[in-house]
């Protein structure tokens, strides 16, 4: 099928054939550099396939790549250009870049629209040059793009500052540059993998609407996740949100929700944050998932990534600690989820199964002396149980019998052949969080706490009753 027009325009943002790092410099530190660095690491590594062109009238060479005085002495390959240089010089620069031919550009550069009308008057400039010349432009006043498979990182902050996440199916969309980056640093530290970040500042040209557009034809992402201050062109944004629930799910962070944070989102963007009602309606409308903070936004995109969805809201808990089973319930409750009525095959087969001490019910607790074939018992019958559409397995590495790597191994067999998503949750401290982090290269998602598990199934829940409700119109 013939890729549509909008992922042939945005394709050279995250493929392209050759980069011009106008400002680059052989100055360390500087954002020039650290963009030039970091295109060339990723050349040396291999992943970076493309030619990368530094551009600075004062220099012939940085680090035996030969520097271009201008735009014009570019070679034609060029198809992505990242800006780094001080905000008056950049219009001049967008007319050079246009006469060139090139055809994607990234602003980094900040002290636009964000500082007033002098710099919205520049804004207004380079979107009518890009506009008549067929431009297309993320930021300004941003971090850019970064793309671990095909090594596009316009982030200005070194990797000894800041670790990169591996690559994996979300996408993460940020107003923010502070915020885009420091997510990625915290999603490398969570073992979050992220298949492209864009930060886009803000925002003249290409805008949550087109990156939504983008996605849809995306294979290698499944859920995007967006950080959002303020949308300018509303009915663009429902569109293209209407377009890309329909196929793929979508967590969306508003902030500037209070009086004191929509001026805090005018100061910083230059945004007009709204009314946050609207943008709840907004949302609910289009199926857009609404996280509360972060950690919520990625506790579901984590979700997505790893389970199927759910086809109903009854949900089954296995857990080997009463307390957290207790936990686990009442976020349930609080999510608007529904507690699992188990079989009466299920009762029976567990009863069969367990000790008399062990409690079946739901939730159901293996209790304090497991091993882990009595996990295995439970979630078979979980999995087999027609009155149980989703699972929450709660695992507290600390009881004396549970074998580690067995109980690991049965979660991990079970996520991949059943048809209802499992969670897991993992509460405790390092030991903890190594088999938790196993767990998760094993494709079974994990929480620290019961009420950021069901928090997360939550929304799986929310968008399969999206879906269905759109094959009932």
């Amino acid at each position: 099928m013939e890729n549509p027009k909008i992922v042939e325009e945005l394709k050279p943002f995250f493929e392209p054939k050759a980069v011009a790092i106008i400002g680059a410099t052989n100055k360390k530190g500087k954002v020039g550099n650290v963009i030039f660095e970091n295109f060339k690491r990723n050349k040396e590594q291999g992943i970076f396939k493309g030619n990368i062109y530094p551009v600075n009238p004062k220099l012939d060479e940085i680090e035996g790549y030969r520097v271009y005085k201008s735009v014009k002495e570019l070679p034609d390959d060029t198809d992505l250009a990242v800006i780094a240089i001080p905000a008056p010089f950049v219009p001049n620069t967008m007319r050079e870049i246009a006469e060139k031919g090139i055809k994607a550009v990234v602003i980094i550069t900040g002290g636009f629209g964000e500082l007033g009308e002098e710099g919205k008057k520049m804004e207004e400039e380079i979107l009518q040059i890009a506009k008549e010349n067929g431009i297309r432009v993320i930021g300004p006043n941003c971090v850019g793009v970064y793309v671990p498979d095909t090594g596009v990182d316009t982030v200005f902050l070194p990797d000894e500052k800041m670790d990169r996440p591996k690559s994996g199916p979300i996408a993460f969309v940020s107003q923010s540059g502070a915020f885009a980056a420091a997510m990625l640093d915290w999603a490398a530290l969570a073992g979050i993998g992220i298949g492209k970040m864009v930060s886009y500042g803000n925002k003249i040209d290409v805008d949550d609407a087109d990156l939504m557009d983008y996605f849809i034809y995306d294979d290698s992402i499944k859920v995007v996740t967006f950080y959002i201050e303020g949308v300018k062109d509303g009915r663009k944004f429902i569109e293209a949100a209407k377009r890309i629930t329909k196929v793929k799910p979508v967590i969306a962070l508003k902030s500037g929700r209070t009086e004191y944070g929509a001026k805090a989102a005018s100061s910083h963007t230059g945004s007009l944050a709204g009314t946050d009602v609207i943008y709840d309606a907004v949302f609910k409308q289009t199926g857009i998932l609404r996280a509360e903070d972060f950690e919520h936004m990625f506790d579901v995109a984590k979700a997505f990534a790893k389970c199927k969805l759910p086809k109903g809201d009854r949900v089954g808990i296995i857990t080997d600690g009463g307390g957290a089973g207790v936990m686990a319930s009442d976020a349930v409750a609080k999510f608007g989820l529904r507690m699992a009525e188990l079989s009466e095959e299920t009762i029976k087969y567990l009863k069969e199964h367990f000790p008399p001490h062990a409690v079946v019910g739901n939730p159901t607790d293996v209790v304090g002396d497991t091993d882990a074939q009595r996990y295995k018992y439970a979630i078979e019958a979980f999995v087999n149980d027609p009155n149980v559409d989703a699972i929450i397995v709660i695992v507290l590495f600390q009881v004396p019998l549970l074998d580690e790597d067995e109980i690991v191994e049965i979660l991990a067999e079970y996520a991949k052949k059943s048809e209802k998503p499992i969670l897991a949750v993992a509460m405790g401290g390092k030991k903890t969080e190594k088999y938790a982090k196993i767990l998760e290269e094993k494709g079974v998602p994990v929480y620290p706490t019961p009420e950021r598990g069901v928090r997360a199934l939550a929304g799986l829940v929310q968008y399969a009753k999206y879906l269905e409700k759109l094959k009932g119109e």
